[in-house]
């Protein structure tokens, strides 16, 4: 499970599924009386965290004290429980969103000064797919026809005190018309716009780390196709 909290990366592992310990600057262990601190910079590595530890950086990410980690790796002992605890940590958001292609571009909206992907929160006993196909169409007036699913996003925020985690999942879309093509103004999106290669990864300087995820799911995805 990986989750971004303030834009940075968390995931959590399985101890079993650890790998690669030399990618990373910082290894912290369960034993370490100062496990958490908010001063660790670079690729960080907790192993064997306690479920209180667990907690309490899920609270100091949230209040931004890791400024300078470049992402976090938490490899555990019971996965499928401390998925649990992260869950049951925050108010869960289902949301769903497009990558619509056509002629070898991409479809961007420009929205609170960031690039992103046209998506929304799904509304009471929507599907994932139903709401995907709405939103797109909404943000952006155009049609379109679902394809397969990319992949799912999980990120967080806070509003109103909350602790919000909104899981987002993505779906590839084809273009139907897109003749009346425009921004939703209430949605503050200021553009829409079709993007080619170059200016897609132009477009991810000034992006979320979620939407570059979604984005090279999709170009694996592509080019896994053309490979078989």
């Amino acid at each position: 499970m990986k989750i971004f909290i303030n834009d940075i990366p968390v995931e959590l592992i399985s101890k079993k599924k650890l790998k690669n310990w030399d990618k990373y600057d910082v290894i912290k262990k369960g034993d370490d009386k100062m496990l958490i601190q908010t001063n660790l910079e670079g690729k960080i590595l907790f192993v064997d965290i306690s479920k209180s530890d667990l907690k309490k950086f899920l609270g100091l990410m949230q209040e931004k004290k890791f400024k300078k980690a470049e992402f976090v790796t938490i490899a555990v002992d019971d996965y499928e429980e401390d998925k649990k605890l992260i869950k049951d940590y925050f108010t869960i958001v289902r949301a769903s969103g497009g990558l619509v292609a056509k002629n070898k571009k991409i479809l961007m909206i420009y929205r609170l000064k960031k690039w992103d992907l046209p998506k929304g929160k799904l509304e009471d006993g929507e599907g994932s797919k139903e709401g995907a196909v709405r939103e797109v169409e909404e943000e952006c007036n155009i049609k379109v026809a679902l394809n397969s699913k990319i992949c799912a996003t999980w990120h967080t925020y806070t509003r109103n005190k909350k602790q919000i985690l909104k899981k987002t999942n993505w779906y590839l879309m084809e273009c139907l018309d897109d003749s009346n093509m425009g921004p939703q103004i209430e949605e503050d999106i200021e553009k829409v716009v079709w993007k080619d290669e170059k200016e897609v990864r132009k477009a991810l300087k000034n992006s979320y780390p979620s939407i570059k995820q979604v984005i090279n799911k999709f170009r694996k995805k592509i080019s896994s196709t053309v490979k078989s």
